[in-house]
């Protein structure tokens, strides 16, 4: 095997890699987000997780957060749940920073929306 097929196996297999910890990511974002709306409308205990279960379905198969963001959205309405969809968007993306945490390790951060590395901010100020 030359060196050219070994780093294009080693990238096929990092993007894969990347991929499904973006896919891990967004289930488990998907979860959060359902157990907090399930807490707004006031549902408990098995009622709770079978909304964070149907939000993770959803995510599964459609189009992705604007479909888990409609449906929160929708069943807010229907229950009369004063929060603004600021607010809704806001929740999504604490939890997905959450959700990152909790699935990668500190050392190998993946930007769920990208899958570029983060990097810490350096200042050249001395």
């Amino acid at each position: 095997m030359t060196t050219f097929d070994e780093r294009e196996k080693a990238f096929e297999a990092q993007l894969v890699h990347d991929e499904d910890l973006k896919f891990r990511t967004t289930v488990r974002r998907n979860k959060h987000i359902g157990l907090w709306a399930a807490q707004k409308l006031g549902h408990a205990g098995d009622a709770a997780a079978s909304y964070a279960a149907e939000l993770v379905a959803l995510e599964l198969g459609s189009a992705g957060g604007d479909a888990i963001f409609g449906k929160v959205r929708a069943d807010f309405d229907a229950a009369q749940v004063d929060i603004s969809d600021q607010q809704i968007r806001r929740e999504m993306l604490e939890f997905l920073a959450i959700a990152t945490k909790e699935i990668m390790p500190q050392s190998q951060a993946i930007d769920p929306s990208g899958g570029r590395r983060r990097f810490k901010k350096m200042s050249l100020r001395r």
